[in-house]
Parts: structure tokens; sequence; C-alpha cells
């Protein structure tokens, strides 16, 4: 579906997949007013708008960007890290969390008060970074009765750390309530391109 990326500077995580390390430096990116950014969104016209980062929820005026982005004729998602809370998110717009696994580094940083939030529409999102990943991603997923309603979950292997189809077989193994997600642009545009 096309998309418009809207991606925020700055990140207090270091997660040991980050394949987008030059958005961690909260001056990595441009200033652009609010206003710009919703007016050049409007005029993407495009069915899809994703705000991620960063850490985007690290952002003091995101929540100002998402309650206004939510006013335009499209769909609007957030994917956060999970760090910080989405109980502040506005209404109608559709949450990705990614809870953070012991291989990221960071999986103390997961705010798992935020699973009451989740409604439909909403994703949650596991990358892993190899079967010890995995194990934990099921027994997380089986424990809070995850993938089971209207919130999908996602497991996604960290490029290059996890074959697609190993995360398959161990997927089909388990009858686990997910799905496989890739990261298509970089099958489609090659894992060094930018801007697609």
């Amino acid at each position: 579906m096309p998309c418009t990326f809207i991606r925020l500077a700055g990140c207090p995580l270091r997660c040991t997949y980050c394949d987008t390390l030059k958005a961690i430096p909260t001056d990595s990116g441009s200033l652009i007013a609010i206003d710009d950014l919703v007016q050049h969104v409007s005029n993407q016209n495009r069915p899809l708008v994703l705000v991620t980062g960063g850490e985007p929820l690290a952002q003091r005026h995101c929540i100002e960007l998402l309650t206004r982005l939510s006013q335009l004729d499209c769909s609007v998602q957030l994917e956060t890290s999970g760090a910080y809370s989405v109980q502040n998110v506005p209404a109608g717009i559709r949450r990705i969390i990614d809870i953070k696994t012991p291989g990221s580094g960071e999986v103390e940083r997961n705010h798992l008060q935020n699973l009451q939030y989740l409604a439909a529409g909403d994703e949650i999102k596991f990358i892993l970074t190899g079967r010890d990943d995995y194990e934990w991603a099921r027994d997380f997923i089986l424990e809070h009765k995850l993938g089971l309603g209207d919130v999908p979950v996602l497991l996604s292997p960290a490029w290059g750390d996890v074959a697609t189809s190993a995360l398959c077989e161990w997927l089909l193994e388990d009858a686990l309530p997910a799905r496989l997600q890739i990261q298509m642009h970089k099958v489609i545009w090659g894992s060094e391109s930018e801007g697609v």
C-alpha cells in the first residue's frame, strides 16, 4: 500500500539489530514545523501514513503530530519500540508495538502495561535474532495470550541473523498464532537502499 513514511530523529535505545543508526541522534534529521509536515502528508494523498523513528514517543511533540495527522483522510500508524506508554496516543491511530527480545539488548525496556491499551487495528511485533529469541517470543505470546483476538502478532527476522525459511519452519512447528513479517523494502530494493 502506498505510504508516507515519517521518521522522527532520536532514540534512547540501542538495539543490537538497529538498521537505522543514523536516526539515533536527536539532531540527525531536519527541523520541520508540524504544520508543514501535515501539509506535505496531505499533498502526498496516500492512503497510509507511518510515524516511526528513532523512537517517536521519545519526542515531545509526537502526540501533537499524531493528533494532527489523525484529522487527515488516511490511516495513520505509529511504530514504537514499546519502551514508552501508548496510553495517550490519540484514538484512531494504529499502534505497532515492538516487544524487545533478549537478543535486542533492550528487553528490560519493555513497557508491558502497553498490552492493556491495545485495540483492534493495532499490532505487536517481535524482531528475532535467533532461535533463543524465537523461543522467548513464543513463550511470551502464549503467556500473555497474544494473537488470539483482533491484534495480530508479527514475527520478523533481524536482517541477516535469521533465515526466513527457518522462522517459517518454527512457526509451523509450533502452530503459533503469529504471522511472518519480512522487511519487504530490503527484499525489493536491497538492504542498503534508503528513501524507498
